[in-house]
């Protein structure tokens, strides 16, 4: 949350108070709630919780309140709904808060926990739950595999139930569009929260066997330690994401001219590798190789970069140096895998006669002959101040006819497929500037047409021959 703005503040309250709703029927007097059972449970769902707040254990402990959902489902499988929403409470309250305002966000999760849970505990007594579950007695079994049914409902209502308040306190509290705020969120939580729900049956068989909870444990513990794992690699995909969101920003400040062409140079090449069939780990590497192409900017001064009117030669072999400079800035970085070859490698041409080593053929990397294929629709098809973008069809004409010496075919009618079955969208480049008119028309009397910026140097527009300057005396094998 940006800010606990005033509409924000009133919806947590809001929900604050549907939680206390919840919980209150298991408060009253006779109301016959199960506290051994319900202490047990709250209990280890705080400390579960705890090692996220432990200085000891630092952000090197991703489990942060309400990540640990197979005890919150157990919870919801062994106990009525009001006292399975009390489960949540302590641990939701006591939990690590990531960002500021931390007082907000754990009162935010300490309202939605209670009511997720107890809206999946209710669909999971409705469908007769509780009786699938069989008890202690060595002749009272599992209802199996009808306990499945009611199970996997419950861990529906909770992914349901849960997507719809964290969209909700998107659109509240940082003002995003309702489409936004929820776009991919119930896709990507309903597999692990299903998951997550065979496990917490799992955990409520054997706490209702004979075994008794201690043999739950051995359901908790595996549990715990997978969704640390998990927890772990997106943590670290999401450090992955933030530095090539870096990398790119810094490259959009240098370089405003061409602002947004590295993503969608990124998405280009990702529609050209999935029609090439390329596994879905190549697949995201080669879209940071896109995103990342032209980083190398950054080690090329300004005034260069920004230089209104035609470039001096020796101004074109500075930008030219650019994907060398690109492979320094990215080589230690580890993630990055292929992408490295194609950032040094994505202005070589099929024939040889690219830069900065020279490489011909199949000797260029497969990434960097995407790459390039990728890079060069995408300046064709853009709209820039000195003129208009080409229609798709004319860009994808243009690419066929340099397919061979400039391009690799292969990648070209890649990306011809792709933009049949997935079109494209089409975005003006160079800070929105305008397209200035053509000479003579729209000029009124005593007007002047503004100044047209000529073509980079990287960005071609069609198939031409590579400058002198293109070849570098360094050998491929000699790198900087």
């Amino acid at each position: 949350m940006r800010a606990t703005r005033g509409a924000a503040r009133a919806y947590i309250l809001t929900v604050a108070l549907g939680a206390a709703l919840c919980v209150l029927p298991a408060l009253r007097p006779g109301a016959q709630t199960p506290w051994t059972t319900l202490g047990l449970l709250a209990g280890l769902y705080l400390v579960c919780e705890l090692p996220g707040r432990c200085p000891f254990f630092g952000s090197s402990v991703p489990i942060s309140a309400g990540s640990f959902f197979p005890l919150l489902l157990a919870a919801a499988f062994l106990l009525p709904p009001p006292a399975a929403a009390l489960v949540a409470v302590p641990g939701s309250l006591a939990g690590r808060a990531e960002k500021p305002p931390a007082a907000a966000r754990r009162i935010w999760r300490a309202g939605q926990l209670p009511v997720t849970v107890w809206a999946a505990s209710s669909v999971y007594a409705l469908l007769g739950g509780p009786a699938a579950l069989g008890g202690p007695g060595p002749g009272v079994l599992p209802d199996l595999p009808y306990a499945l049914v009611p199970a996997c409902a419950a861990a529906l209502a909770f992914s349901l139930v849960l997507t719809a308040l964290d969209g909700s306190i998107l659109v509240v509290a940082e003002q995003l569009p309702p489409r936004r705020a929820w776009s991919g969120l119930l896709p990507r939580s309903l597999g692990p929260h299903l998951v997550h729900g065979l496990a917490g049956l799992m955990m409520a068989i054997l706490w209702t066997s004979s075994y008794g909870p201690l043999a739950a444990l051995f359901v908790l513990l595996p549990m715990y330690i997978s969704c640390w794992v998990f927890a772990q690699y997106h943590r670290e995909h999401a450090a992955h994401r933030a530095t090539i969101r870096a990398l790119v920003q810094a490259v959009d400040i240098k370089d405003t001219y061409t602002r947004g062409h590295s993503e969608r140079v990124g998405h280009a090449s990702v529609l050209i590798a999935r029609e090439l069939g390329m596994a879905q780990e190549r697949i995201e590497v080669l879209r940071f190789a896109g995103i990342l192409h032209d980083v190398g900017k950054l080690g090329v001064p300004t005034r260069v970069l920004r230089k209104e009117g035609p470039l001096t030669p020796e101004e074109r072999r500075v930008i030219e140096l650019h994907p060398e400079y690109g492979h320094e800035i990215v080589r230690g970085i580890g993630f990055l895998g292929e992408a490295r070859a194609a950032i040094l490698h994505h202005h070589e041409r099929l024939d040889g006669s690219g830069y900065p080593y020279g490489l011909a053929g199949r000797s260029i990397p497969e990434f960097a002959r995407v790459v390039a294929v990728a890079d060069a629709f995408d300046a064709m098809t853009s709209t820039r101040s000195y003129r208009p973008g080409r229609p798709v069809p004319v860009a994808v004409e243009e690419l066929k006819r340099c397919a061979g010496t400039q391009f690799d075919p292969q990648m070209v009618r890649a990306l011809a497929r792709g933009l049949e079955r997935h079109g494209w969208s089409g975005a003006v480049t160079a800070d929105d500037v305008p397209v200035p008119p053509p000479r003579g028309e729209g000029e009124g009397a005593g007007s002047l047409p503004g100044p047209v910026r000529p073509r980079p140097p990287d960005g071609p527009d069609a198939c031409a021959p590579a400058p002198a300057s293109a070849r570098s005396s360094r050998t491929p094998d000699r790198p900087r």
